[in-house]
């Protein structure tokens, strides 16, 4: 199988590609990024060498020719969390999608069988009440990354893709260990919380619910659509990609976290204002289809293995909101040091289209 992998060097793909050469090893897999993340290393080797080749260039720019040859692509590339959404919203439906459909209409046209979308389960927004929500449900997304996720769902769904099948994920929240490590996700923050300071303060009332995913169990689900056939689910689906038993509120994720970390305390703030985004997931239909890629992380295990690999790293900076670990931060100095204009693009990039 020869697969491309779009945002190959930020936080999911590393791990994708090493999972994907394990259980693949004679698969040819090519990664084509823009390079915003490329030096954000939490690891002593390059996840890159793992690929058989690496291109630089923006999806915006894509074209059919740099997908011809491809039996599947996985479209991981996005502007990838709320802050950085909302700082960049019309960036945001710019390359999540307007470039996203782009994408998937170039593989179509280039033949690709299959077409992974990376969507997300923030699309549930505010969910009102405790019931998990599922495939069917209504949709109630409350940020400019969640709208853009479900634009691209919603167009993907009409489109006439030549048979191409499509599936969109709608991953729980990220967490776990990457050699491209993030700290601006719910669980991660919480670690490295714990293991700076001894201290993690959480800013809501805790009481908010979230679905989480390590992404090494998210690599397991997209290995699994990477290969699905049209005969189970549609050309198109849309699939919450996750686990039931993952489903947690914010102070018992603080809490799993400083039971890991002796002598962490938790502060919650009760008396901050209710968080909107707030929703349990009903993971029901990804388990009847992929049955085989069902993840196998657990809390536990998640937070151990983040635990030892900050600590393989001597991580220990208490002011770590303001380091490389968090995207938005990445992208605001690219541009102060005018590397990044505001549309995100490369200010010395060329403009021939993708270099190899």
């Amino acid at each position: 199988m020869r697969i491309l992998i779009t945002g190959n060097t930020g936080y999911v793909g590393p791990v994708l590609v090493r999972h994907l050469r394990n259980v693949m090893p004679l698969a040819y897999i090519a990664g084509l990024d823009s390079g915003f993340f490329a030096h954000c290393l939490t690891s002593h080797e390059l996840p890159e060498r793992l690929v058989d080749v690496q291109r630089f260039g923006d999806v915006r720019a894509i074209t059919v020719a740099d997908l011809d040859g491809f039996d599947a692509v996985v479209h991981l590339a996005a502007v990838s969390n709320d802050p950085m959404g909302n700082r960049f919203s019309t960036v945001t439906e710019a390359i999540n999608h307007r470039a996203s459909v782009a994408v998937a209409q170039a593989a179509a046209a280039a033949k690709v069988k299959n077409f992974v979308f990376a969507s997300s389960c923030s699309v549930y927004g505010a969910a009102g009440d405790d019931r998990a929500r599922s495939e069917k449900d209504q949709l109630n997304p409350l940020t400019a990354y969640a709208r853009s996720k479900i634009a691209t769902e919603d167009s993907l769904r009409q489109l006439d893709l030549d048979g191409m099948v499509t599936t969109s994920l709608r991953f729980a929240t990220a967490c776990g260990m990457s050699e491209r490590l993030r700290l601006d996700l719910v669980l991660n923050d919480f670690v490295a919380c714990a293991l700076s300071s001894r201290e993690i303060t959480v800013l809501s009332d805790g009481t908010p619910w979230r679905p989480l995913i390590d992404v090494h169990d998210m690599a397991r689900a997209i290995e699994w659509a990477l290969s699905r056939p049209a005969d189970e689910g549609g050309n198109f689906l849309a699939l919450n990609a996750g686990s039931d038993g993952w489903n947690y509120q914010v102070k018992d994720l603080a809490r799993a976290v400083a039971d890991a970390v002796p002598g962490t305390t938790v502060s919650i703030n009760r008396a901050a204002q209710p968080d909107r985004r707030s929703y349990k997931v009903d993971f029901g239909l990804f388990r009847k289809l992929a049955p085989d890629h069902q993840p196998r992380e657990s809390l536990e295990s998640t937070i151990a293995a983040l635990t030892a690999g900050l600590r393989a790293i001597s991580f220990a900076d208490a002011n770590f909101r303001q380091s490389q670990l968090i995207r938005l931060r990445v992208l605001e100095r690219h541009i102060e040091e005018g590397r990044l204009d505001e549309e995100l693009s490369w200010s010395a990039r060329p403009t021939h289209g993708l270099a190899s």
